[in-house]
């Protein structure tokens, strides 16, 4: 099944343990002990993200099986002449549905997401090491435009 058969939609709590495995399915995410099983700050986490209109958690499916994931949050601002923007976060995609067209559909559903909404900018972050990302999401048109600093 391609990205033709994807459904991209907004998540409901039954995902949350799918997203976790996802989010936890990474080499980066296992060498910073990111991965664990579902636990209370996950679901405090899908709550405060549910009950917040800026922020949505999303997922694609194909088959009734999620295997994709990112979060939206939209930021209201003065730049821009007070355009929202879109900030992409935790986007993943099941390992065996890479290549397959199923992250550029859902990434640009997102896009067209935020554009409905009327953000100005769509911006996301990706790690340093993410290569094949840093390539995937320039064949998409995003531009490696800052530098961006963390304080964990």
């Amino acid at each position: 099944m391609g990205p033709s058969s994807a459904i991209f939609r907004v998540a409901t709590r039954a995902d949350v343990p799918r997203i976790v495995d996802l989010l936890a399915d990474d080499a980066i995410s296992r060498s910073r002990g990111h991965v664990s099983p579902v636990g209370e700050g996950h679901w405090a986490a899908y709550d405060a993200i549910e009950a917040d209109p800026r922020n949505e958690l999303v997922v694609a499916e194909v088959g009734g099986v999620v295997v994709g994931t990112m979060q939206l949050t939209y930021i209201p601002g003065l730049s821009r002449d007070g355009a929202e923007r879109a900030q992409v976060e935790a986007v993943r995609v099941a390992a065996d549905h890479r290549g397959r067209g199923l992250g550029r559909a859902f990434m640009t559903w997102a896009v067209e997401r935020a554009r409905a909404r009327g953000c100005g900018i769509v911006q996301l972050t990706t790690d340093k090491r993410r290569h094949d990302a840093h390539r995937f999401y320039a064949s998409l048109g995003f531009t490696a435009s800052h530098e961006g600093f963390k304080l964990g």
